[in-house]
Parts: C-alpha cells; sequence; structure tokens
C-alpha cells in the first residue's frame, strides 16, 4: 500500500502523519463521520501523541463546522473515552490515536452512544462517505452557517466516572489492605492519566515510568518483551510485585511478575476470566486469534465460551449476543460490560490486582497455574486472488482438523490450532498457530507456509 494512502477499518483509520495522515484526510473522514449522526454532542479525546493536538484542532473545527456540539476532554485513554460518551449522553465520540504504531503514526477511532467502537455496518456508512467525498463527490455533510455551528467545551473531570465503574468490579478494601509495590509503564502515552488515580485509590505504592502524556516514547510502543527489556531492571528498583504496561492509548496490557518476568498481553485476559468465572460464571468471548486459554478456563468452569472475527467491535457484537460477563482479545484487551464495551488496561489492572489479593498468591504463581501454550507467529507472501484457493489446499492438507472459515481459516486439533487469514494492507497472509509447545507452534506455520507454497 502506497503511503500516500491511509489504513481504514469500518472502526476507524491510522496514517503516518504528513503522507497518509493529511489534514485533508481528517476533516473527510471526520465530516463523513457527523453526516451519520443525530444531532448533539460529541466527545473529542487524544492519546498523548506530539501530533495529537494538531489532529485534535482539525477535528474540533470539523466536528463544530458540521453542527456537532464538542466536548474535549484532551488526553484520555480510549476506554475513558468510551465511559464519557456514555456518562455524558454523547452521540458519539473520537479519539486520535495510532493504537501500539510508532510515533510518525496517529489516526482516529469512532465511538457510538453506547460508548463502544462502532460496529462494522455503522463503520461502512462512515467509510462510503469518506470514499464519496474523495471521488469529487460533494461533502458528506454540508458546512452550517454561523448560526448553527457547534460549541466547543472542555470536560474538567475525564477520570471520575471511569475510576467509579471499575471500583464496582473489584473489592477496593481487600486490595488497599494488601498495599501492594505496583510499576506502571504508560510509555508517555495516555496511560497514566488514570492509571495512576484508580491504583492510588487501591492503596498501591506506585511508580510510574513515562507518566508524563507527551507523546516521546521511552521505547517503541507496542508493549513486547523486546521492547519493554528495560522494565525487569526497574521492577527490582521499586520492589514491585507486579508490572503493568500500557500501549499509547492504553486499551492493552501486558504484565510483569515479581520477579520481572514477561507475562505478556495473552495472559492478562486468561487471568481476568479466571478470576471473573471463580465469582460471577458466563459467558466468555474472545477472538478467533487469541489464546485458547480462555476457551478452557470456560470449559473447566462450565460456561459457554464463543469467538468472534479478528477485530474489537466483533468481539463486542458476540459479547452482546451471548451476554458475556467477560470478553477480549491476546492483544491484552480485557473487555468488562459493567464498566464500558472498549477494551480496557484499567479493567486489567483491577482485576489482576483483586485475583492476587482474593487469593493471596503472587501473580507469577496466578500465570504458573493457567493452561500452557504457546504461540507463533509468521507472514507469507501470497497475492490477494490466490487466498482463496491456498486456503482450500490447507483445508484439504489437514483434514483431520476441525475448520472454520468464519475469519480466514482456522484449524482446530484437541490442543492446537492455526489460523490463516488475508492481510487488508499487504499481498500477504498472516499465520498463527498455538500449541503446547514453541517448536510444535513453529511447525504448524512452517507446514502452512509449504502447503501454500
Amino acid at each position: 500500500m502506497s503511503v500516500s494512502e491511509p489504513i481504514i477499518s469500518v472502526s476507524g483509520l491510522r496514517g503516518i502523519v504528513g503522507e497518509s495522515l493529511t489534514p485533508d484526510v481528517v476533516t473527510r473522514y471526520v465530516s463523513a463521520f457527523a453526516a451519520t449522526l443525530p444531532k448533539g454532542s460529541v466527545v473529542l479525546t487524544r492519546d498523548g501523541r506530539t501530533t495529537g493536538s494538531m489532529v485534535a484542532e482539525l477535528v474540533r473545527g470539523t466536528l463544530s463546522a458540521a453542527g456537532c456540539d464538542v466536548l474535549d476532554g484532551d488526553v484520555a485513554a480510549t476506554p475513558t473515552t468510551g465511559v464519557l460518551v456514555k456518562s455524558l449522553g454523547a452521540v458519539g465520540g473520537v479519539q486520535i490515536s495510532a493504537s501500539h504504531n510508532p510515533p510518525e503514526y496517529n489516526g482516529l477511532k469512532l465511538f457510538n452512544a453506547e460508548g463502544r467502537v462502532i460496529p462494522a455496518d455503522e463503520g461502512q456508512k462512515v467509510l462510503d462517505q469518506y470514499k464519496a467525498s474523495g471521488r469529487g463527490a460533494s461533502a458528506p455533510q454540508a458546512w452550517k452557517t454561523y448560526k448553527e455551528i457547534g460549541a466547543i467545551s472542555t470536560i474538567e473531570d475525564t477520570t471520575s466516572a471511569h475510576l467509579e465503574l471499575i471500583c464496582k468490579i473489584c473489592d477496593v478494601e481487600r486490595i488497599r489492605s494488601k498495599q501492594f509495590n505496583v510499576l506502571l509503564d504508560a510509555n508517555h502515552g495516555s496511560g497514566s492519566v488514570l492509571g495512576r488515580v484508580l491504583l492510588e485509590h487501591l492503596g498501591c505504592e506506585v511508580a510510574v515510568m513515562g507518566g508524563q502524556p507527551n507523546g516521546h516514547f521511552a521505547h517503541p510502543p507496542e508493549p513486547t518483551a523486546d521492547n519493554l527489556a528495560t522494565l525487569p531492571q526497574a521492577m527490582m528498583q521499586h520492589s514491585a510485585v507486579i508490572g503493568f504496561c500500557q500501549d499509547p492509548d492504553a486499551d492493552r496490557l501486558a504484565v510483569l511478575d515479581e520477579t520481572g518476568r514477561y507475562l505478556g498481553e495473552e495472559k492478562t485476559l486468561a487471568i481476568c476470566v479466571d478470576h471473573e468465572l471463580r465469582r460471577n460464571p458466563g459467558p466468555i468471548v474472545t477472538n478467533c486469534s487469541t489464546s485458547r486459554m480462555s476457551e478452557d478456563l470456560a470449559g473447566k468452569y462450565g460456561v459457554s465460551f464463543s469467538r468472534s472475527k479478528v477485530g474489537e467491535a466483533n468481539v463486542v457484537d458476540e459479547m452482546n449476543s451471548s451476554n458475556a460477563v467477560l470478553g477480549g482479545e491476546g492483544n491484552g484487551g480485557v473487555i468488562d460490560p459493567r464498566v464500558v464495551l472498549v477494551r480496557d488496561s484499567f479493567v486489567g489492572m483491577a482485576l489482576l490486582l483483586d485475583a492476587m489479593a482474593n487469593r493471596n498468591l503472587p501473580i507469577s504463581a496466578l500465570a504458573d497455574e493457567l493452561p500452557q501454550y504457546a504461540i507463533h507467529k509468521t507472514k507469507i507472501s501470497l497475492p490477494s486472488d490466490e487466498v482463496p484457493a491456498a486456503l482450500d489446499k490447507l483445508e484439504q492438507h489437514f483434514s483431520e482438523a476441525n475448520s472454520d472459515r468464519m475469519d480466514g481459516l482456522r484449524l482446530d486439533w484437541p490442543n492446537k490450532w492455526l489460523l490463516v487469514r488475508a492481510s487488508n494492507t499487504e499481498p500477504i497472509v498472516r499465520a498463527i498457530a498455538e500449541a503446547p509447545s514453541q517448536g510444535e507452534a513453529k511447525e504448524l506455520c512452517e507446514a502452512a507456509a509449504e502447503v501454500i507454497g
């Protein structure tokens, strides 16, 4: 894909500022979104990136010119945006964020009045309007006259509503009694805005790294083991019993245990699922690329489990359909419907601390008692027009596996699985395999690449 083209999905877009993300792209896209909204207020937030305030100026002006009242929350986490939309009775929201992408990127994520990332049908309407405006058609929504433009006001308190909801899903006094030493790595994104407040409210002694949300990332923003290589030393320095590592918009959470061991993002969701099912059994939902740990736990506690296509909006759709008590994705995105239908690192932090306090166990023990698997991921070059035939070949080759075409091709065996799905932006397919050992998972991906040829 050319750098002049933004990466667009039904729930938002992202691109390189000055190349694929330009003022024209921002105003056209936000105008297209405004055209789909009823009259009312729209919440606007950003994740702290250095380009965020510039993009915010464009979004504010576009929304106001389209007749929307703008409620500006400045720097806030993506899940907080969802909470603000609901608590303030807004008709929608815009979060300015490129999630875990490098600093040259920024983007827009769209919310509806439910406080969730817009689902596919709503997103497609925005996308159609946006594409039409790029073909020389008239603007998706005519600019309003000076008497009709929307007002712009500031949200003075962005954290209290979110904090209150999180405190209802955990035993605050039990956590406070433990006086946990905690490390929070917000990496100069938006996570510290609520993260510090929440952890101190829970009685933790908190050491914050990257607490100023200025976008000057101290390490690459995706919270992977390699990118967090300096964190174990910081854990030891602060005698922290758990380390919380957020991506810039704080919807994802990776965890380090008390020894500095990287537990990762997959186990964030699984430990939360285990804790929730011990006290509140009910349906669980993950996407089809997430570890089967949560599926195994659902079986252990005798509750239903279902998968969705990849993508937060798809997980939320399935959660709503199944009345799930908890859901999420293997990227550390825990979704608790009691708080907000958005991946939420703060929910993850609260549930993990609550699990530690409830069972009087270190986070390492909670991780080690989970079903143990290893995941391997790879890319296979393949033109898009050859993907259907390749998936057919894979399904025939692995005929002993249970196959599912919900999102690409997923093949399941009793103790392992393989997912192969096409990229939306590159001439490749992504292969993800999970098995009891890293070697077995890698072999599955290699076998898939050989079959595809």
